[in-house]
C-alpha cells in the first residue's frame, strides 16, 4: 500500500477538496474521485515520513465499542452529526478520536457517512465502509453498525484463536535457541579447553558440537547475516503474487497446521460474505471485499473465480468447488443455499460451524506440538551434554 495525496474539485459547486487515500495504486485514487463524482485536479504520492508510535493505533477492540456505542445512539434517535461529535468526545483511543473528528468534519461538508469512513482505511475497512453505505441507503443504519460490531467480535476472536496457537511453538523455539547458544557459546568452550589439555583422541559427537561452538563464536555475524537475508528475501518473495500463492497453498497443505489455517479460512469467508449479503451488499461487491479480506492468496483467487462465475451468470459453488480448498460440505451448503435464496442464512451456519471446527483444530494442534517440541529440545540438549561427557567416561575408564 502507498499513500496519495490528492486534489479534486466538487463537480456542482466548484469547492475544492483536498484528501490522502491509503491504497495499491494510483488508478484506484482516480477511480475513487470519478465514484464520488468529483473533478479530479492533482494526484500523488505522499512523502514517506518516520511515526513513532506508542500504542497510538486503532484496535479491533476500539472499533467494537465505537461501533456498538454508534448503533445506539443512532437507534436512539440521535442525529448523525451529534451522534459522532458524542463518539470522538468519549473514545479514549487518541487515533480513532482523530478519525472521528475527521469523520464529522466530511459529514458537515456534505459527504455521506460511508464516504467519510472511506478516507480512514486504517480504522475502517472496506467491508465496514460498504455495509455502512448499504445501511444508509436501507434506512437501516443502526441494525447494520449492530451487525458489524458483532461480525468484528467474532472476527477478532477467530483471529486470536490462531494466534494463540502459533504462540506456543514460537516460544518454545525461541527457548530451545536460546538454550543452544548459550550452550554452544559459554559452556561447550569451557570443555573443550579441558579436553586440550588432556591431549586425547575424542569421540565424533564430541568433536561435532565443538566444532559447531568454535564456528558459531569466531562467525556468528555471518550466520546473523544469514538469517537476517533469509528473512528479507522470504518476505520479498511472499510479497510477489506468484511467490505468495506458493508459500500460502504450501501453508495450507501442511499436517495440522493446514487445517487449522483452512478452517480459519473458511470461516472468515463464509461469515465476511454471509454479514454483506444481509446487510443488502450486492453479491458482486460482497464476493470482491471478501476475498481481500481473505488473508490467504490460494482463497483469494479461489473467491474471485467465483465473482467471475457470478458474473456470468452461474453459480459461486463451482469455482470454489475447482479450488480444493473448500471441504464439500461447505460446497454443498452454499449450493443448497444458492438454490434455495437463502445464502446467507446458510453462510452464517457455516461460519458458527466452523467457529467450533477451529477451537478442536487449536487444541489438536497445541497437544501435538506440546510433546514434538519437548522431545526435540530434549535430545538437542542432552545430545549435547552427552557428547561432552563421552571423553569423560572414557578417562574414567582409561584410569580404571
Amino acid at each position: 500500500m502507498a499513500m496519495y495525496e490528492y486534489t479534486a474539485k466538487n463537480a456542482t459547486s466548484g469547492q475544492i477538496l483536498k484528501g490522502q487515500l491509503d491504497v495499491p495504486t494510483k488508478d484506484e485514487v482516480i477511480a475513487y474521485i470519478r465514484k464520488n463524482r468529483m473533478i479530479l485536479v492533482s494526484v500523488r504520492e505522499a512523502p514517506r515520513s518516520i511515526n513513532i508510535s506508542f500504542g497510538g493505533g486503532i484496535k479491533t477492540r476500539d472499533v467494537v465499542i465505537f461501533t456498538r456505542q454508534f448503533s445506539t445512539m443512532i437507534n436512539a434517535g440521535l442525529p448523525l452529526v451529534q451522534s459522532l461529535n458524542i463518539l470522538a468526545q468519549q473514545t479514549e483511543n487518541k487515533a480513532l478520536q482523530t478519525v472521528t473528528k475527521a469523520v464529522v468534519y466530511d459529514v458537515e461538508a456534505g459527504n455521506t457517512l460511508a464516504d467519510a469512513l472511506d478516507k480512514h482505511p486504517k480504522a475502517f475497512t472496506k467491508l465496514y465502509v460498504n455495509m455502512v453505505a448499504a445501511g444508509e441507503a436501507g434506512g437501516i443504519l443502526d441494525t447494520i453498525l449492530m451487525r458489524l460490531a458483532t461480525f468484528l467480535e467474532k472476527n477478532d476472536a477467530l483471529v486470536r484463536k490462531v494466534k494463540g496457537a502459533l504462540v506456543y511453538p514460537a516460544v518454545i523455539i525461541s527457548v530451545a535457541v536460546l538454550a543452544i547458544a548459550v550452550l554452544l557459546i559459554f559452556v561447550i568452550p569451557t570443555f573443550a579447553s579441558m579436553f586440550a589439555s588432556v591431549n586425547m583422541e575424542l569421540p565424533l559427537p564430541t568433536r561435532v558440537v565443538m566444532g559447531a561452538s568454535d564456528f558459531l563464536i569466531r562467525f556468528w555475524y555471518f550466520i546473523v547475516g544469514g538469517i537476517i537475508l533469509l528473512i528479507f528475501a522470504f518476505r520479498q518473495y511472499y510479497g510477489t503474487p506468484s511467490g505468495r500463492k506458493q508459500i500460502d497453498g504450501a501453508l495450507l497443505r501442511a499436517p495440522v497446521l493446514g487445517d487449522l489455517l483452512r478452517k480459519s479460512a473458511v470461516s472468515r469467508f463464509t461469515r465476511t460474505l454471509g454479514t454483506l449479503i444481509s446487510s443488502g451488499v450486492s453479491i458482486l461487491d460482497g464476493l470482491e471485499i471478501t476475498a481481500k479480506t481473505a488473508g490467504n492468496r490460494v482463497i483469494h483467487d479461489a473467491v474471485m473465480q467465483s465473482r467471475q462465475s457470478i458474473a456470468g451468470g452461474e453459480t459461486i459453488a463451482g469455482p470454489l468447488q475447482d479450488s480444493k480448498v473448500f471441504p464439500p460440505m461447505v460446497i454443498s451448503m452454499i449450493s443448497v443455499g444458492e438454490q434455495t435464496g437463502g445464502l446467507d442464512e446458510m453462510l452464517s451456519k457455516i461460519a458458527d460451524f466452523y467457529d467450533a471446527e477451529v477451537d478442536v483444530a487449536v487444541s489438536a494442534l497445541l497437544s501435538l506440538m506440546e510433546p514434538i517440541m519437548i522431545v526435540v529440545l530434549g535430545v538437542i540438549v542432552g545430545g549435547m551434554v552427552v557428547a561432552m561427557y563421552l571423553p569423560i567416561f572414557d578417562m574414567v575408564n582409561a584410569v580404571q
